[in-house]
Order: C-alpha cells, then sequence, then structure tokens
C-alpha cells in the first residue's frame, strides 16, 4: 500500500465497533467522535437490540443486520472484554463467510486496560477469538495512544484489516465454538 495512494486516503470503510457496552462506553464514544469521518460506522447502538431476545435470534440480528454489512470489524478491548458473549459473536459473525464474505480485524487496547501487552506476544488477555487471529497473523493489536493517534494512522490500521480480508483470508481462525454466556473462559 502506497502512503499516499489516493484510494487509501479517500476510501471510507464499513466499520463494525465491538466493545463491552457497560464498561467501554466512554472509549467507544470518544473514539466514534474522533474518528467517524473516517469511516462508515455499521455498529449496533444501545437499545437497538432488546435484551429480552433469545441468544440465537440476537446471533442472528448481529449477523445479518449489521456485521454482514461492514467491511473491517474493530475490538475496543478493555479489562473484561474477553469473557463477554456478545463480543465474541461479533468477531465471529465478522469472519464468517457466510455472512456476506469476511470482515477484516484489528484490536484496540484500551486505556483501561490495565495488564501489560506485547502485542507479539501475551495473547491470553484478548478475546479468544480475536487471540487466535493475532496468533495466526489475521488479525493485529494496537495500543489506544498508537492508533488513535490521528485520521492517518487510524485510517492506515482499518484499511491494512480491509486488505487482509482478502490477502490473508487463509489465516482466518474461526472454529472455536461461540460463547454461550458471559465470562466463558
Amino acid at each position: 500500500m502506497a502512503i499516499y495512494d489516493p484510494y487509501f486516503l479517500k476510501t471510507k470503510h464499513k466499520v463494525f465497533i465491538s466493545y463491552y457496552h457497560q464498561d467501554d462506553q466512554y472509549y467507544k464514544v470518544l473514539f466514534e467522535n474522533r474518528f467517524s469521518h473516517v469511516f462508515i460506522n455499521k455498529s449496533v447502538k444501545p437499545g437497538d437490540i432488546a435484551t429480552d431476545n433469545s441468544d440465537e435470534y440476537i446471533k442472528t440480528l448481529i449477523r445479518e443486520d449489521y456485521v454482514s454489512d461492514s467491511s473491517v470489524l474493530l475490538v475496543l478491548v478493555g479489562p473484561n472484554t474477553k469473557s463477554r458473549k456478545h463480543v465474541d459473536w461479533e468477531i465471529y459473525a465478522g469472519l464468517d463467510k457466510k455472512a456476506n464474505g469476511y470482515s477484516g480485524l484489528l484490536g484496540i487496547l484500551l486505556p483501561n486496560f490495565l495488564m501489560s501487552y506485547d502485542v507479539h506476544g501475551n495473547v491470553n488477555c484478548l478475546p479468544p477469538r480475536l487471540a487466535d487471529n493475532v496468533k495466526s497473523g489475521y488479525a493485529k493489536i494496537y495500543k489506544w495512544d498508537e492508533a488513535c493517534a490521528n485520521d492517518f494512522t487510524i485510517r492506515k490500521y482499518v484499511h491494512e484489516a480491509f486488505e487482509r480480508r482478502i490477502t490473508e483470508a487463509n489465516r482466518i481462525k474461526n472454529g472455536r465454538l461461540q460463547a454461550s454466556y458471559d465470562g466463558y473462559l
């Protein structure tokens, strides 16, 4: 990818943001406010999906109404994100070819993520399906300060994830059973 490629600088990818709503809503709003002009937001908004629906119905809504129309799935990783079933379902849907092709995948470690993280090593603190894809080389992880430094950087990371959905699709790891409850680790 050429840094000054006009396609790269002008393209707005459809991005689904996955995160733990209870803990990390502040960072999601901050991220959207800062970068909403850089991508097309395809995320679930608070209140979009009634929590009293069955798990199977919620999985279907996530896959068909939100993730299937995105080309990149971005996971905001806070301290409790790794054990949230909805995050797992969203990543699963993004990596399921039946859901209108694959989504590129990347994660951003939030400032409230307290564990030290080596982007080349320890993945035990990540949502397991995201960790599987970091290990395989399909997904990349970035720290908040690095990823959110400026428009160019976040645009670059989203575009690279978009490209990996084609160039690195053979590295996708999505065979893990879907989480059936929160705290599944």
